[in-house]
């Protein structure tokens, strides 16, 4: 390796930690709001032996699925490329918020006799670093490489229909199946 090579290498290194950061964000803000709205909340004394709890999920049934769409929107990161991996980013920013408010008002409301506050905060916690993580894919997405060239189909190129390939190996049958071309017609 060249010494001018050592800055393209770094840039790319660069890019590829970016974008692990990003996915990371994602997936950890949403799990952590995950985890946090399927504890108890809050626990209403109904003057019997038992009370009865209140988990985030039962106080606000759309955040856990909120979350579950945010772990899912963090693989999706990965799936895509260019526009469209902006677009995802944008989407998990605006799913943190919602996690971050659905957190926000598990702190500010009155829930019952007995609440514990450390569970709304921490899927606000989970909220805003998903909120980061998508912002960061929103705005530098496009740059960030993709899922590699061999998962992606070829593109069309004509098709030569006058006989099977000449002297042609198993993969050259294989590539010409790709093209769109049958190497058993003569």
């Amino acid at each position: 390796m060249s010494e001018t090579d050592e800055p393209q290498v770094a840039a790319r290194a660069s890019v590829r930690r970016e974008l692990a950061y990003a996915v990371l964000a994602c997936l950890a803000g949403a799990g952590l709001a995950l985890w946090a709205v399927t504890r108890t909340w809050t626990v209403a004394a109904t003057g019997s032996t038992l009370d009865e709890e209140g988990s985030g999920a039962g106080l606000l049934p759309w955040l856990p699925a909120l979350a579950l769409v945010g772990l899912a929107g963090g693989g999706a990161m990965l799936a895509t490329g260019g526009w469209l991996r902006r677009a995802v980013g944008g989407l998990l920013a605006l799913l943190g918020l919602a996690m971050a408010g659905g957190g926000g008002y598990g702190l500010v409301a009155d829930l019952g006799d007995q609440v514990s506050r450390q569970w709304p905060a921490l899927t606000l916690l989970g909220g805003l670093i998903a909120v980061a993580g998508g912002v960061l894919t929103a705005l530098r997405g496009d740059r960030w490489p993709a899922m590699s060239a061999r998962y992606e189909r070829r593109s069309r190129q004509p098709v030569d229909s006058t006989g099977p390939i000449e002297g042609a190996g198993t993969r050259d049958a294989w590539e010409a199946l790709d093209r769109g071309e049958d190497p058993t017609v003569r």
